[in-house]
């Protein structure tokens, strides 16, 4: 009996101990796992109502980059339903971002809000800075929640700032690169729009951010984050490069809130090569440029002029403006068959 005994309770205490074992891991892995987030989740909802509202356009060029200011309904919100497969549809819908934490094996609901899905305008949203009646504090980054930011280039020299610039306004942040330079970015969040646009940005890139902001790339050589994808801060999107309505390999760098865009050195310290802080105050002064951006840009259609590099052609010319070639000869009295000679400038609108 004595020797059943002492076997029994070494199998009590061995069972014992692998009990203390599987409940030390256990917590571990909760202590590991706790607050650990999870990517937003996209959620299709029925909206209670679809009113679109009237908007102003500048009377320019027909690019993405002149009519992006103001909300641009092509028809009525598209809902469809729990169907993910439709982001790069280009449709307009309302979606329910989701954000979560894991906390001892279960995910928790932490915030949640609502919003407009468009992967075709950049600024679909029914909002006017101007109107902001609150002050909105945007939590740019949090390391301890491993939210992090990343600087849009490696090096970043501005080469043009936000503001009045050749009798029309500048939306963005204009920085100095090499054509085939990474671009980063900026934190965390979605791919919203992937898309070319010949008269203004080029090959350009629109990610929605978890903390409500939004970044846009312009001028890329190539795009490659795709509509959709979830991006972390300092993942590449794009390489550099001179496309759309550029004289000169640069970035457009834009942040904009609900589609207004905001000047983005009231974030960044560009010469430093890093963000003023870790949030941003929103409020409705940082909109008052508005009046003075429409009379910049509301002069009537805009001349425009391409300087003859080595290499150009007609054909080359008009598919980086996103015109014929033949409209560019008519404009210059030239056939479409001349020798461009270096140097020249040719008008382009």
């Amino acid at each position: 009996m004595s020797k059943f005994r002492l076997s029994l309770f070494m199998v009590l205490s061995l069972l014992c101990f692998i009990g203390g074992v599987d409940s030390a891991m256990a917590q571990g892995k909760v202590k590991k796992d706790l607050f650990k987030a999870k990517s937003p989740k996209i959620q299709y909802v029925r909206p209670d109502t679809t009113i679109l509202i009237k908007y102003d356009e500048f009377p320019d060029d027909q690019s993405d980059a002149d009519k992006s200011i103001f909300f641009n309904p092509k028809k009525e919100l598209s809902i469809v339903s729990e169907d993910t497969s439709e982001l790069d549809l280009g449709e307009q819908h309302i979606v329910e971002m989701s954000e979560e934490v894991l906390v001892d094996s279960t995910w928790i609901r932490i915030a949640g809000y609502y919003a407009i899905w468009d992967t075709r305008n950049i600024n679909p949203y029914r909002m006017d800075g101007r109107q902001l009646k609150d002050t909105v504090d945007i939590k740019l980054y949090d390391p301890r929640s491993n939210r992090n930011y990343k600087m849009p280039l490696v090096e970043t020299p501005v080469t043009s700032h936000f503001g009045s610039r050749g009798g029309r306004w500048h939306y963005g942040t204009d920085i100095d690169l090499n054509t085939g330079d990474s671009i980063f970015a900026a934190f965390d969040g979605v791919i919203r729009i992937n898309k070319w646009d010949g008269g203004g940005y080029g090959n350009y890139i629109v990610v929605r951010h978890y903390n409500g902001l939004e970044t846009l790339y312009g001028h890329m050589s190539r795009p490659i984050a795709q509509v959709g994808q979830f991006v972390k801060a300092g993942d590449i999107i794009g390489l550099g490069g001179s496309t759309g309505r550029s004289s000169g390999p640069h970035l457009h760098y834009e942040v904009r809130y609900q589609g207004n865009p905001i000047d983005p050195e009231n974030m960044y310290n560009f010469p430093g090569y890093l963000l003023k802080g870790e949030s941003l105050t929103i409020t409705s002064a940082l909109f008052n440029y508005y009046n003075r951006a429409k009379s910049s840009s509301s002069g009537g259609r805009r001349t425009s002029y391409h300087t003859v590099r080595s290499g150009d052609t007609l054909s080359g010319i008009g598919k980086k403006y996103g015109v014929s070639a033949s409209q560019i000869a008519k404009l210059n009295g030239i056939s479409t068959r001349t020798t461009l000679k270096v140097g020249r400038k040719l008008r382009i609108r």
